[in-house]
């Protein structure tokens, strides 16, 4: 590395699915037919209702700074709809609107670790929070799970793996890449055991509303000390516009503020305000809708991927993603990821991306594609496989 290189780089891993895409991208553009499994973003387009909403406010013309913790009306939407979703009541002030969950990972991160500190992580786990934690000069311990725990951490892994320097916990439910949940009792327990010991909970809710299911419940609902990560990409549909939330402990509120307003100004105020429409009941509906075909979308290639003979051991509950072991096809995903998409024109996610947790025998399939495509998509993986 160049030696003016901060030496933090060193660890940061690239997103391997990158490399796919790209490649994917120019296969397309010399004229060949790429059906996308491998990125998390459903081919839905921006809701209308938010798309009017984000429309009036650039025809103001006026699109300026606003408070860097973001619209106040947009902040108390946010907190009404925890107690009309969780039956949870949250103070507005502890809501902080951010650039995408991203930003909510930066500022949550940033208000509570220092350098040394570690924070516990399920392995497979979605590889930028990883990267999140060594901005801070601090490390992650990657604690290897399977489906004896729906590939999630629990309070007794908690409590075996915790050292001197661990400052906190995060899990992410529905999970990315597997797509499972931890049980509202799990969750409970989890969150206690990290209390005992003295450390920060964080909880990944980015994929909450996409549970197939009984819904998920938020971890505000058992403490006011978690920091709880939400968006409005993954429900809400919102990828591009680039706009989530943190949910703070209140002692926290004044600092969390401060560092967004030295890193961020503000989350971009059109966002924001086409975010508000978001929980219109009209809208709401939409989304419900829009989760029931993937939750068929779900049915039909989970049931195609065990025809073939992938492993697939846990159901996945919520997301939009099938982790599912292919050992019985190769001992090298990545390298069977790259042929499926040069060979078949199929893109996916080689299990390397997630973690250390035997990531050559996993494959993440997005199952962002309508069934007619996913139904081209298996047929070419089926004589991929059989080839």
């Amino acid at each position: 590395m160049h030696p003016h290189i901060a030496h933090r780089m060193q660890g940061i891993t690239p997103f391997y699915v990158m490399e796919l895409l790209q490649r994917a991208q120019q296969l397309e553009q010399q004229g060949r037919d790429i059906i996308h499994m491998e990125i998390g973003e459903p081919d839905f387009t921006t809701p209308s209702a938010v798309l009017a909403a984000g429309k009036d406010c650039l025809n103001t013309g006026e699109i300026k700074y606003t408070a860097a913790a973001g619209l106040p009306t947009l902040r108390t939407a946010i907190a009404k709809f925890y107690q009309q979703q969780y039956a949870v009541n949250l103070d507005p002030r502890r809501v902080i609107v951010t650039p995408g969950a991203s930003g909510a990972f930066l500022l949550a991160f940033g208000i509570s670790l220092n350098p040394g500190n570690s924070v516990l992580m399920a392995d497979p786990c979605y590889p930028c929070n990883d990267n999140f934690v060594r901005l801070f000069d601090a490390e992650t311990q990657f604690v290897p799970v399977g489906a004896d725990t729906d590939y999630q951490l629990n309070a007794e892994l908690i409590n075996k793996h915790w050292r001197k320097s661990t400052k906190g916990v995060l899990i992410a439910s529905p999970s990315n890449p597997t797509g499972t949940l931890i049980g509202n009792a799990g969750l409970q327990t989890a969150i206690q055991q990290v209390d005992t010991l003295g450390g920060c909970f964080y909880s990944d809710e980015i994929y909450h509303g996409l549970v197939y299911g009984d819904q998920a419940q938020t971890a505000l609902a058992y403490s006011d000390d978690a920091f709880v990560i939400n968006s409005f990409s993954k429900f809400f549909g919102m990828t591009g516009w680039r706009i989530g939330w943190l949910v703070v402990p209140e002692a926290f509120i004044n600092v969390a503020e401060k560092l967004a307003q030295n890193i961020f100004i503000a989350t971009p105020t059109h966002s924001q305000y086409a975010a508000l429409a978001a929980f219109s009941s009209e809208n709401l509906q939409e989304l419900f809708s829009r989760r029931d075909e993937l939750k068929l979308r779900r049915d039909f290639l989970y049931e195609n991927l065990l025809r073939l003979g992938f492993r697939i051991p846990c159901k996945p509950e919520g997301a939009f993603y099938v982790y599912a072991d292919c050992s019985a096809f190769t001992n090298d995903s990545f390298q069977f990821a790259k042929d499926l998409l040069e060979v078949e024109g199929v893109a996916v996610t080689p299990g390397k991306d997630f973690g250390y947790n035997q990531p050559e025998k996993h494959i993440r399939f997005a199952y962002t594609a309508s069934i007619p495509r996913m139904t081209t998509a298996i047929t070419r993986l089926e004589r991929f496989i059989c080839r």
